[in-house]
């Protein structure tokens, strides 16, 4: 029987693991104002040479998840008998999900490839597979692409993650040489789906609603995983779930994102050391929101320098008034119902 992280009640979407964005800060916002069904940690680097593996900070922050939103852990690394051993160590700090990174276009650490470049050598992957299988008592699963320079590689794949007894796969339809070039193929997506018993989740360009639904309606896929998408528009797991509108309006996506950022500065002064850290920390997330008719602002808060004039500029550009009220009325309903 299948360890997985969701129950079977309705297909899970979650957030995606962003390098130097889904740090604790930005999920604990995440979990509490915007309902993913699961969240992951930024890649974990699994150290060759340090009999500790995991850094300190890492398991210190898979420590201190208390959510109900279950965590996954993402490894990345390129020995098995490492990864094992991080396995063991994150188990022990409470975490029972994890997940190894094969999908990193720019995963490679001084020992070795890691990331998308082990879909180089799949009898090495079968390794690093079976002894993290070994090694780990709940779920397991990969977030990989399709394949190195060949989309059709997945189909070769498959049966080695199936024999590696994964739970479930999270797939990426790009290869790791397209980097995030192009479109994803979500109907390479659906055709996997097909192919494998396991779990399929579809990654990759889910950046509205209607792709979502889309995609839960015909791929025949498990579940979505919001990446991009989700740092857009946090309130996209709630439209793809129907609590919200598709398509709200200039006015009110304006006051969307000032409560979005406001709440993510407030985080960021907390979880980081200086202003300037936690500025640089959410210029990284304005990179994200792609709104053509409110570039002109965000360039402007891009370019503060201090926080007491991004939220000047946050007041100028996102006026308050009755929107926060009208929204707090329309999302109260959905807040009280478990995640």
């Amino acid at each position: 029987m299948r360890k997985l992280p969701w129950s079977t009640d309705r297909p899970p979407l979650m957030l995606a693991p962003m390098q130097g964005l889904t740090n604790e800060a930005l999920r604990s916002c995440f979990i509490e104002r915007y309902a993913p069904d699961i969240v992951f940690t930024e890649f974990v680097r699994v150290q060759t040479q340090s009999r500790k593996r995991i850094a300190k900070a890492d398991l210190a922050e898979i420590r201190a998840h208390a959510a109900a939103v279950p965590l996954v852990v993402q490894l990345i690394g390129n020995h098995a008998e490492a990864l094992a051993e991080a396995a063991w160590r994150v188990q022990e700090a409470g975490c029972a999900h994890l997940n190894l990174n094969l999908g990193c276009p720019y995963g490679r650490m001084t020992t070795g490839a890691t990331g998308g470049e082990l879909l180089r050598d799949p009898e090495k992957l079968m390794e690093l597979l079976r002894s993290l299988r070994q090694a780990i008592s709940g779920s397991f699963s990969v977030k990989c692409r399709a394949g190195y320079d060949d989309p059709q590689q997945i189909f070769q794949l498959l049966p080695l993650y199936e024999e590696c007894r994964l739970d479930y796969l999270i797939l990426h339809p790009r290869t790791v040489v397209q980097k995030y070039a192009g479109q994803a193929d979500h109907q390479l997506t659906a055709e996997v789906a097909r192919c494998t018993a396991l779990p399929v989740i579809a990654n990759g360009d889910i950046n509205s609603a209607a792709t979502g639904r889309q995609l839960l309606a015909g791929a025949g896929v498990a579940g979505l995983m919001l990446g991009r998408g989700a740092l857009a528009d946090p309130l996209l797991f709630r439209r793809i779930r129907g609590e919200l509108d598709n398509a709200p309006s200039e006015a009110v996506r304006r006051q969307e994102l000032r409560e979005y950022l406001e709440d993510l500065l407030q985080r960021y002064l907390v979880k980081f050391c200086g202003e300037r850290q936690a500025l640089m920390k959410l210029k990284d997330v304005l990179n994200f929101i792609p709104d053509e008719p409110l570039q002109r602002e965000l360039r402007k808060l891009k370019r503060a320098i201090s926080v007491a004039r991004f939220r000047q500029l946050l007041e100028s550009f996102f006026p308050r008034g009755i929107l926060p009220f009208l929204t707090g009325l329309l999302l109260y309903p959905f807040m009280i119902l478990p995640g």
